[in-house]
């Protein structure tokens, strides 16, 4: 089962996925979530694996939930991903699929009990359909899966979360109910709608999961509530977030 211990949701189901640009933008973020917030910190952010992980590691003396980032879904960064986490234990790290167990296993043989590790799944644009082939070299390909296999899958590696990637504002809003619901018949606790979310849809992605009963939800807003000029993370605009999950939940 995974370990949800460094998350902080809000009334038990939500939390906030956001970017932050430094420590300093981080706290402010944590802080206008409430808490109930993963910070994200990219693999992109340096070249090497030891430079971001000592870059994690001055973050977690101020933040409790990290999150480990690809960088916009790419497959490329999975095994610095995978290698930052397992050194650090941040709490949360993001895996294309077919690296997800890979990383589960290299989490658990380092110690790290406490991380949750997604699989990132992406829409065909087909309700009930779900691309499970978003490593490096599978990615090219259009094969799709039944959403129920694909999650079977996750269940059978001991994964408890899955990133629907890239969800495209409302455009794959049918389908996310799918994967939702599936999520609560398979008994994945945790579902991540990432890509395109902003505060004008916000709602509508929390609706359709929490309509579905999903036990856990983590949009991640990344983009839209970064100021362009500073590249920091807006903490007015994260707490606007938090307001549209508290209407909501």
């Amino acid at each position: 089962m995974a370990d949800f211990e460094k998350f902080n949701f809000y009334h038990d189901r939500v939390a906030i996925n956001c970017l932050a640009k430094d420590i300093e933008n981080a706290k402010e973020v944590v802080t206008a979530a409430e808490g109930h917030i993963a910070v994200g910190l990219l693999s992109t952010r340096h070249p090497t694996v030891e430079e971001n992980v000592n870059e994690v590691r001055e973050f977690q003396k101020e933040i409790p939930l990290i999150s480990i980032g690809l960088g916009g879904g790419s497959p490329k960064q999975w095994s610095m991903a995978a290698e930052i986490a397992a050194e650090t234990d941040p709490g949360h790290v993001n895996q294309v699929f077919p690296a997800a167990g890979y990383t589960l296993g290299l989490l658990r043989g380092k110690g790290c009990t406490h991380t949750v590790v997604n699989a990132l799944i992406s829409p065909t644009g087909v309700p009930g359909k779900v691309k499970v082939n978003t490593g490096i070299f599978s990615s090219d390909r259009d094969d799709a899966v039944d959403v129920e296999t694909a999650l079977l899958m996750l269940k059978d590696i001991g994964l408890q979360s899955v990133k629907f990637f890239n969800i495209h504002g409302t455009e794959h809003l049918q389908e996310l109910e799918v994967l939702a619901q599936a999520c609560v018949e398979m008994g994945i606790e945790m579902i991540e709608p990432t890509g395109g979310i902003d505060l004008d849809n916000l709602g509508d992605v929390l609706a359709v999961c929490l309509k579905a009963g999903v036990k856990h939800i983590v949009p991640h807003i990344y983009s839209s509530i970064i100021d362009k000029e500073s590249g920091l993370t807006s903490p007015d605009l994260v707490s606007k977030a938090m307001q549209a999950v508290k209407a909501m939940v």
